[in-house]
């Protein structure tokens, strides 16, 4: 039997499959790194609280023993805590326990054969699940149409999957994990370095610089001037991240993108009571979808529409 020529392999339909899959293993990182980075946290709080020494070089005055005692307490919380990372343990139905099996986690088939329940205790299933996994196959379809079937397309394919995760991460916990972003960086400037990205090295190190400097130097201003800080860190590293896979010339398009749409967003849901009090819109989607419809489109034609090119 031959083999399966390339242009099928790496074709819309054939990625749009893949992207499904993918998609599901997003659902799994989404949900659990956060937690992850918590209990990395919270371990983190008990080796502070125990540093007698430290607290005396701060405060000036001895560790009172109740600090110590409660970082004890801490640490042998997070020891008792069963086994967690993104392969361990498996899928279970968060409402009751029941543990998942194989037919009822085919991406998007098991959720409307399931109708979006569980199937021993019948609580719902979030309808996001599924659309993660049709984003990342939309996505990924993209990705092969406008690149074609060539090695290079896989590569993108893992960019923008990385950059939809960050996402979704930072839309449920204002959190960007260095976890990711940094990777995603060092892997743009590697790729470039490689001539795989399409882009010479020295732009990607502009990119990532003025990627960083740019969103840095804002908040800065911007907290000096108020005396709050209006983004996190995360985003620095995240637009930093896009500007080693684009370059510089996107890093303006990109924000312009992200500022418009994060503000039109904002908006819509404090008018709507859905932004709660003291809450704000986490920058970090805005910045990924950016960069992801100059991956999608290519960086000529934004520059074209907005009169740049």
């Amino acid at each position: 039997m031959s083999a399966l020529p390339l242009d099928w392999l790496l074709s819309p339909a054939a990625l749009a499959i893949l992207g499904l899959a993918v998609g599901s293993f997003l659902n799994v990182v989404i949900h659990r790194l956060p937690l992850m980075l918590e209990r990395q946290w919270w371990g983190d709080v008990a080796h502070q609280l125990a540093d007698s020494a430290s607290y005396r070089r701060v405060f000036g005055v001895p560790a009172p023993r109740d600090l110590a005692l409660a970082g004890e307490s801490v640490q042998k919380a997070a020891e008792a805590l069963p086994r967690l990372n993104i392969a361990v343990p498996a899928s279970r139905c968060p409402s009751c326990g029941h543990a998942i099996r194989w037919y009822e986690n085919i991406p998007v088939v098991s959720w409307l054969a399931l109708r979006g329940r569980c199937s021993a205790c019948k609580a719902p299933i979030a309808w996001r699940y599924p659309f993660v996994e049709i984003l990342t196959a939309l996505l990924f379809a993209g990705v092969a149409a406008r690149l074609g079937a060539q090695p290079a397309t896989l590569m993108w394919c893992v960019v923008v999957a990385v950059l939809l995760a960050l996402s979704a991460i930072d839309w449920d916990t204002t959190v960007l994990p260095d976890a990711m972003t940094l990777p995603l960086l060092w892997a743009g400037l590697a790729a470039a370095a490689a001539g795989w990205s399409g882009l010479a090295l020295q732009a990607a190190l502009v990119g990532t610089a003025v990627g960083y400097l740019s969103l840095w130097s804002v908040y800065w201003l911007f907290k000096l001037a108020t005396g709050k800080e209006g983004m996190g860190y995360g985003d620095f590293k995240l637009l930093a991240a896009i500007g080693a896979w684009l370059g510089w010339q996107a890093i303006l398009p990109v924000v312009l993108m992200a500022s418009v749409i994060g503000a039109v967003i904002g908006i819509g849901m404090k008018l709507s009571g859905a932004l709660r009090e003291g809450r704000y819109v986490p920058f970090g989607p805005f910045l990924a979808g950016g960069g992801m419809v100059v991956i999608l489109i290519g960086l000529e034609p934004v520059l074209a529409f907005i009169g740049w090119a």
